[in-house]
């Protein structure tokens, strides 16, 4: 995940209380893959070619939401294609229902 290219993100919506190492543990459990730099400011799972998935918890004292961004260095479409599969796998195999902060 390079820091120097520019970013498109697309951000789903998690009405859940969860811990971010917890969210981030189900993403990769239903992507099948590894959290990568787990235990970094900025850890994250890869979400496909050139995407990955990052996760934002609300501050302290604020009630859910979490926010899941999704960033692609491709294109902001790409972004957001990447979110809508995420969120669809997300609700089938965990049963959680992630809304996209974005119009479809």
């Amino acid at each position: 995940m390079p820091d120097a290219e520019p970013l498109f993100a697309a951000t789903l919506v998690l009405r859940r209380a969860v811990t971010k190492p917890d969210a981030l543990a189900m993403i990769a459990l239903v992507l099948d893959r590894a959290v990568e730099r787990a235990g970094s400011v900025r850890p994250h799972v890869p979400v496909g070619d050139g995407a990955w998935a990052e996760v934002e918890i609300p501050k302290f004292g604020e009630p859910p939401p979490l926010a899941i961004d999704v960033y692609s260095r491709l294109s902001e479409e790409h972004a957001r294609l990447e979110a809508l599969r995420l969120a669809a796998v997300l609700e089938v195999q965990a049963g959680w229902v992630a809304v996209p902060d974005f119009p479809l």
